[in-house]
């Protein structure tokens, strides 16, 4: 072979070489970001053409389902059922814009039917020339419950349109029965395949200072959570050998420690039930006493007050990455108190940078009503072949004991105290209510954000909820126990009615 035949021989062969280590490359190291791409049409032409799972409530009721169109894409994804209710679960799928949140992405590989679980599935389905299918999620959610969260949220009574979350959880088991979040949106819009139309309904969803109804609060949004943290406060004092009779300021108002910054109770009162200037720690939750709950972390706890506070709260989950249920959730926080007790105090109280989701919330109440063992918050109840066929179970599981049965059993019964003497109690609840500054200086003009946790029957509990509202329209009187109560009691009273 001469050397220009041999030079043209060697460029060939290193162009093959080349051509193939590209398709190596494209194909097997690329091939997972290629087909994430939200660039990507052809992947989601061919999720389209194939009939993804459906996704289903506790009771079998369809959330969203695909149904045959007569167009190039084959399927049209809908949400047949009170779409705006359950869009904090079902999240949305839309060929214009990648599903980022719901059961929709979370459960993405197994609606699309990629998820290897269903390999079987998709064979079968190729030797008997079926078109593929996707698998379906069977979540958690109690429909009817649900229903009453949304429309007990959106009618609430708000400054505009209701801005709120509501999680109820089953507290034997972390079960969620109910999440929702206003305001919300029609995921059937984003799923529409009138491009025109899916685009306009997004910026509609989405417009700077807006309300933000894509937004799930229960999960995705951090709050002060005011007084319902004095559960997680009475928790450290408990551990740390304290009890329910541990006698405390019943002043209005107290410097803070090592600070020129003063606390005060919320109506600026002495705590009720004072005898010599002091309360019990059992009065001062009744009465959430401000000043009561800052001595008792400041000036009441033997050893570190800080690491104590810190440690408890992390044994509640906050301040820990929090798993997926199987969307992300936000994580919880109480902030970097170190040494500063003015800090500790004004954090004992759920103010100064301690922040929590609602799902968080409601972790704490179930805990309480759990018999102080904390279960891991699910969704999901199971995952099926087309054919219905199952292919992974989601079992009850245990994080830890924040609390021992005795401590769990003071708490209760502070908590049913509160529940009494707050308006419009009902028995058979235990409850803590909050009213939460969110501004960086007092309350000012502001409308608080308004708490209420609390689980029912306070004997082997069948149901704890959390309850946020941001903007009630009592102004600066939109108390947690007038704005949120209201709406956490409607959710228990419908589940213990039989709400299916």
């Amino acid at each position: 072979m001469n050397r220009p035949i041999r030079n043209v021989a060697i460029a060939v062969m290193v162009m093959v070489v080349v051509l193939l280590a590209n398709a190596t490359y494209v194909q097997v190291f690329k091939a997972d970001e290629l087909r994430s791409d939200t660039r990507n049409s052809r992947v989601l032409l061919d999720e389209y053409a194939r009939q993804r799972g459906v996704i289903v409530a506790a009771d079998g009721t369809v959330l969203a389902e695909s149904v045959p169109t007569d167009n190039k894409f084959k399927y049209l994804r809908k949400y047949p059922t009170s779409p705006m209710a359950f869009a904090p679960v079902t999240g949305y799928f839309s060929f214009v814009y990648r599903a980022d949140r719901g059961i929709e992405y979370a459960e993405d590989n197994v609606l699309n039917g990629n998820d290897d679980r269903l390999f079987t599935q998709r064979f079968m389905d190729m030797f008997s020339g079926r078109d593929p299918r996707g698998g379906n999620v069977v979540t958690t959610v109690n429909p009817a419950l649900q229903r009453v969260a949304y429309n007990e949220l959106r009618n609430a009574g708000c400054d505009g349109p209701c801005r709120g979350a509501v999680v109820a959880m089953e507290p034997s088991t972390g079960k969620i029965l109910a999440m929702a979040s206003t305001p919300s949106y029609d995921p059937n819009e984003l799923a529409s395949q009138d491009f025109a139309d899916a685009e306009k309904a997004w910026e509609s969803f989405n417009t700077p200072d807006g309300d933000e109804p894509m937004t799930n609060r229960a999960i995705d949004s951090l709050y002060p959570p005011g007084s319902t943290y004095k559960v997680v406060t009475t928790a450290t004092a408990l551990q740390a050998g304290l009890g329910p009779q541990t006698r405390l300021t019943a002043a209005p108002t107290i410097t803070l420690p090592e600070s020129s910054a003063t606390l005060s109770n919320d109506s600026g009162s002495t705590c009720p039930g004072s005898v010599g200037g002091t309360v019990s720690l059992t009065q001062a939750f009744e009465y959430s006493c401000n000043t009561a709950f800052a001595q008792l972390m400041t000036e009441k706890m033997p050893g570190n007050p800080s690491e104590q506070f810190t440690a408890t709260s992390m044994l509640f989950g906050v301040g820990e990455n929090a798993p997926g249920i199987p969307m992300d959730v936000a994580k919880s926080t109480v902030g970097d108190i170190g040494d500063d007790l003015a800090a500790l105090g004004q954090s004992a109280i759920g103010q100064r940078d301690v922040r929590v989701t609602v799902l968080e919330n409601a972790e704490i109440a179930a805990t309480v009503a759990n018999g102080g063992v904390r279960m891991r918050p699910y969704l999901v109840e199971k995952l099926q072949t087309a054919d219905l066929r199952t292919i992974a179970t989601t079992s009850p599981s245990a994080f830890n004991r924040p609390l021992s049965a005795e401590q769990a059993d003071q708490i209760t019964e502070m908590m049913v105290r509160s529940e009494q003497n707050t308006a419009n109690a009902q028995s058979g609840i235990a409850s803590k209510t909050g009213t939460a500054e969110h501004s960086a200086g007092s309350r000012g003009g502001e409308t608080p954000y308004a708490w209420y946790i609390a689980f029912s029957p306070n004997s082997n509990a069948r149901i704890a909820v959390a309850v946020i509202l941001e903007n009630g329209n009592r102004g600066q009187s939109s108390y947690g126990g007038l704005a949120a109560a209201p709406i956490g009691r409607a959710v228990i009273n419908a589940y213990a009615g039989g709400a299916r």
